[in-house]
């Protein structure tokens, strides 16, 4: 009998390490495992969601105690030093009780006096990101802003420092458009607040003399980092595509598809000050994209001209007389007004928050609990 059961057991194993060839099974079967993959997918994405939002919460509430019995009884910063050391012995498999990842919470718990944080969109975000929004901004307002836009965008926290030191909250829906003019209300605020002017290249080392092709060489040589600068929804179509209209031959600068707009974008970069003229090509360049690219379903396109300066006032003007959607915006390798040096050099490293909070639970390149 033992000599049966132990060879039922072997074929059963065989049974199972069995795989079907994918050439027998229904034609139904592609979209089963791609519903069951999604379903993975999105309960491992909610179970990383919670685990966060639950360190979050305990990180609050530990320094919501700390500043209370500080506001209390006036003791100073000796005692957070003993905490963590008694932390640490109490709890020794647990990393993240550091000095200054205890002030950390204390400083968390004073911007935001209520645990309701824990139900908001800057409690999504990792141990990391709340850092930076505590050391680089004071207003309100602005952390809330850009704690909605990480969320929403999934930054990464060294892409969120770059957003907030080139003040995207300042820089995004100014360019200069014809977009309330020429595209339905809710869609010119969407198409609007998709762009952003200045745009910061800060990643391009263009020579003194500049021109259109090394702009547009260099992009395209930093594509993902442009990519993040135009932001949300921008996906490379390509470079220099050749458009036939009527046996002419014409080749925009770059092009885009924005999927949460549903149209191509046609960008055309200047190295030099905005010119009326400029506008004539562009809107050529989108009518013959409707044309010739756009596929049944896409909404009509868009035009971006980027130039290194613009009179605003002049660009104005120049886009009353058009009839198609198109944003003028100016393009920087720097902002006018740096951080200033004192603000900058005091914000810790990635490398120095990862010697105090290694081990802490956090995995800051895949954003999310390890």
């Amino acid at each position: 009998m033992a000599s049966e059961s132990k060879t039922s057991d072997s074929d059963d194993v065989t049974r199972f390490a069995s795989t079907p060839p994918a050439t027998g099974l229904p034609l139904w079967y592609p979209t089963l495992l791609d519903s069951v993959s999604e379903r993975i997918s999105q309960d491992q994405q909610r179970a990383s969601l919670a685990a966060n939002q639950e360190l979050v919460s305990t990180y609050w509430h530990i320094g919501h105690d700390i500043l209370a019995r500080q506001s209390e009884q006036g003791w100073g910063t000796k005692v957070i030093d003993r905490l963590s050391a008694d932390l640490r012995d109490r709890y020794p498999g647990i990393k993240g009780f550091s000095p200054r990842n205890l002030k950390y919470m204390r400083s968390f718990a004073e911007v935001w006096p209520s645990d309701s944080i824990v139900q908001e969109p800057p409690a999504q975000l990792p141990w990391y990101h709340q850092i930076a929004l505590l050391e680089k901004l004071d207003d309100e307002s602005t952390r809330i802003w850009y704690a909605h836009h990480a969320v929403a965008e999934g930054w990464s926290r060294n892409h969120l420092v770059r957003q907030i030191e080139t003040r995207l909250h300042e820089r995004s829906g100014q360019a200069t458009s014809s977009f309330q003019a020429t595209l339905p209300p809710l869609t010119s605020s969407i198409a609007q607040e998709a762009l952003k002017d200045p745009y910061v290249f800060d990643f391009l080392t263009m020579s003194e003399k500049r021109s259109e092709r090394e702009l547009e060489g260099q992009l395209l040589q930093h594509v993902e980092r442009f990519l993040l600068e135009l932001g949300r929804g921008f996906a490379f179509v390509g470079r220099q595509i050749r458009l036939d209209v009527a046996g002419d031959e014409f080749f925009p600068d770059m092009i885009f598809y924005n999927f949460v707009l549903r149209r191509f974008v046609v960008i055309e970069l200047k190295a030099t000050k905005f010119e009326p003229g400029y506008l004539g090509q562009l809107g050529m360049y989108m009518s013959a994209v409707d044309d010739l690219l756009a596929q049944p379903g896409d909404e009509p396109t868009i035009g971006l001209l980027l130039c290194k300066t613009k009179n605003s006032v002049v660009a104005e003007y120049a886009l009353r007389g058009f009839k198609s959607p198109i944003g003028v915006a100016e393009w920087a390798t720097e902002l006018k007004e740096a951080l200033p040096e004192e603000v900058s050099s005091s914000l810790p490293t990635i490398d120095e928050l990862e010697a105090e909070l290694a081990g802490s639970g956090i995995d800051e390149e895949a954003g999310r609990e390890t």
